[in-house]
């Protein structure tokens, strides 16, 4: 039985069964949603003042930043190798 929480940085935890993604937060339309999150209130910050290297997507239309890598939250989360620009799926 796996853990349901997974832990996103500085003792803070998701659950692992309401994340949809987990996205590098570098684009403009990633700017823009962390904007739109923050002014009706869905924003949730977990970067403890640091930078924001992660954007995670909840089924709740939450989003939640966190200062880790995508690569490290996805290997905390149990998942396969990420699939890296220009390879095929397994």
């Amino acid at each position: 039985m796996s853990f349901p929480l997974v832990h996103i940085g500085f003792g803070n935890m998701v659950s692992r069964d309401r994340v949809v993604a987990i996205i590098d937060p570098s684009s403009a339309p990633l700017r823009r949603l962390r904007e739109e999150a923050r002014a009706a209130g869905l924003l949730v910050d977990a970067t403890q003042g640091r930078k924001t290297r992660a954007v995670l997507i909840m089924d709740s239309r939450h989003v939640v930043i966190s200062a880790l890598q995508p690569e490290t939250l996805s290997a905390r989360f149990g998942a396969d190798a990420p699939i890296k620009d220009g390879e095929a799926a397994p």
